[in-house]
Formats: C-alpha cells, structure tokens, sequence
C-alpha cells in the first residue's frame, strides 16, 4: 500500500513536471512568433525609408527637432540651421543594437549640407534612420 502511495506522487510529479514544460514550450512559441513578427515589421520600416534631398533655401532660422522609430532602431534629433545652412545636428536619442558607429552621420550631414552622404558600412539601417530623423526635423521648419 504504501508502495502505491509514492507511485501515485512520483505520477504527479511527473504530469507536473510535462504541464510546466507544455507551459514554456507555449510562452517561448509565442515569445519568438511575436520577435520574428517583429522583426519582418521592422526590416521593412528600414526598407522603406526613403531619405530625400534637403531643400534649405525653403527652411527659416531656428533649431527643429525631429525623430524616427524602426522598432529595433530609432533617432531623436535635434537641428539648427542658420543663414540656411545646417550649424549643428545633436544626436539627443539612438536606440540601436549594434549601429553605434552610424552616429558619425550628423557630421558627415553638416560638412555635405545635404542627406545623400554615404551610409557606415555594418551600420546601414542606424545611418537611415538618422538621416530621415534629421530629414524630418529640418523640413519642419520649412517657411
């Protein structure tokens, strides 16, 4: 009798033992769904971005700010533009995960005036997003 009794707990342990692993199993199958869905969002916000040519002639004096979100990448800028011309980016904001050296861009803006500078190579999307977080500051401040 007693014999039955530890077979019949070791027999929960078990089925416990299987719901806990059923359980993980679901949650870690829901977790990588929602991170490749995700994902696919985020590479083809990145694929969309089209970064324009500035027009500064049309943009009045004042420092503007601006931002774009990738999911995975974002930028929050801040722009002042003189006479015309762009004076300073501050790079306020960069979520990234391995787009570090993208954050020469603001630079590389200043000293081309204009957003068609060459992306950094390994740090192509952080560069896009960027460029189109300055894009958009700068064209908010258009007369």
């Amino acid at each position: 009798m007693v014999l039955v009794r530890r077979l019949g707990k070791i027999d929960k342990f078990k089925k416990g033992i299987i719901a806990l692993c059923c359980i993980g199993a679901l949650s870690g199958g829901t977790y990588l769904y929602s991170y490749i869905a995700e994902l696919n969002n985020y590479k083809t916000i990145v694929a969309g971005l089209q970064i324009n040519e500035l027009d500064l002639s049309q943009v009045k004096d004042g420092t503007f700010r601006g931002n774009c979100d990738a999911i995975f990448v974002a930028a929050d800028v801040s722009v002042t533009v003189k006479d015309h011309k762009i004076t300073e980016i501050q790079l306020i904001r960069h979520k990234t995960e391995r787009g570090q050296t993208a954050e020469m861009i603001p630079a590389k803006v200043i000293k081309a005036q204009s957003l068609q500078v060459d992306t950094i190579s390994g740090a192509t999307n952080s560069s896009k997003v960027i460029l189109k977080a300055i894009e958009i500051a700068v064209n908010s401040g258009r007369q």
